[in-house]
């Protein structure tokens, strides 16, 4: 894809799903650099009423010029309907369960809206990094619900390859509600996710979401049964990505260190990183590992020596690369209250 891709931008996808015109039309024009003039050519609107709009002082509920407006800036297919009410809701809904017991049929699909929406939800990882995801979640939502509509009409590894995108939406989804403060629901999308990707004999995404699991298990207080999930997903891992190895690896070692393990947590901290530095480069990693690179290796090295209390090796170990990580605002303070807590403590 070249030039600007509007689209792809969450805020404006939000926008769309709640109707939110003036937001709509001043993303749209800062995206593409164009002036309300050139918008209202775009919509065969006068420029006079683009400023009325996103001015809040004109209203738009004409159903001919909501369609105007969807073609004349592309809007993609799973935005173009209604805003649905289940939206708002946290918990994945029964239809998606039956969606999926529909698949591998006829094959009959065409998944290039596919390939779209796995683009753009790349870009939404990007975002929840930064912002967080409680404003993209309807969007994501929303396009859960075309992809798990398209698998009825597919089969064999098309349906494959639909069936590990719905299961990197539900996990998206599971990540935002726990970050929210919704631990049922993310468990509930997590199960989802993990059923996907069995049947999509995807290795790399039933590890993942295994470990994730462990991850909700030992930010909850509950050691033992994150120490049991985490040796189930190193489990699973076996035949996975080195990179999948690695994040099921160093969860294994944090979860062990919870249990007083501190030997093998060394152990397996080791290993996570050993594993992580063979897939320096971003394309060889599974979409949704996309930030384990070197420097997220060396880190996850240092968090794993403060979960042992080596605290010399972890305060140093934060002190050389935390300068090193950009574009994970949160990650970095965590880290760096982290590499103050072990240097004090030294």
């Amino acid at each position: 894809m070249t030039g600007p891709q509007p689209w792809v931008e969450g805020r404006l996808r939000a926008a769309w799903l709640r109707k939110d015109w003036p937001v709509i039309f001043r993303t749209y024009r800062n995206i593409l650099g164009i002036s309300q003039a050139r918008l209202g050519q775009l919509i065969d609107m006068p420029q006079p009423h683009i400023s009325a709009v996103e001015n809040g002082r004109r209203r738009i509920m004409d159903a001919d010029l909501i369609q105007r407006i969807t073609e004349g800036l592309h809007v993609p297919e799973e935005l173009g309907g209604a805003h649905r009410p289940e939206m708002s809701e946290w918990s994945p809904d029964s239809e998606l369960r039956e969606r999926i017991s529909r698949a591998h049929t006829t094959g009959r699909a065409d998944v290039r809206i596919a390939d779209w929406i796995a683009h753009v939800l790349t870009e939404h990882r990007r975002a929840e990094d930064t912002v967080g995801g409680r404003e993209l979640w309807p969007v994501v939502r929303s396009q859960l619900d075309t992809v798990t509509r398209l698998l009825p009409d597919t089969s064999g590894p098309v349906a494959d390859r639909l069936l590990i995108l719905a299961a990197e939406h539900a996990h998206w989804l599971s990540w935002v509600a726990h970050r929210d403060g919704h631990a049922g629901p993310a468990l509930a999308w997590l199960d989802l996710a993990h059923g996907w990707a069995v049947d999509a004999g995807s290795a790399d995404m039933a590890a993942w979401v295994t470990r994730v699991r462990s991850y909700y298990m030992l930010k909850h207080s509950d050691p033992k049964r994150a120490y049991k999930i985490a040796k189930v997903a190193c489990q699973e891992a076996v035949g996975a990505s080195p990179t999948t190895a690695s994040i099921t690896a160093h969860q294994a070692s944090l979860a062990s260190a919870a249990v007083g393990e501190r030997d093998e947590s060394r152990r397996l901290a080791d290993q996570a990183y050993e594993l992580a530095l063979r897939t320096p480069d971003e394309q060889d990693r599974p979409n949704w590992l996309y930030w384990l690179d070197p420097v997220r290796a060396r880190l996850h090295k240092a968090n794993a020596a403060y979960a042992v209390r080596d605290w010399h090796v972890a305060a140093e170990g934060f002190r050389a690369t935390l300068p090193e990580l950009t574009g994970y605002p949160r990650d970095l303070a965590v880290y760096a209250a982290r590499m103050q807590d072990a240097a004090n403590r030294v």
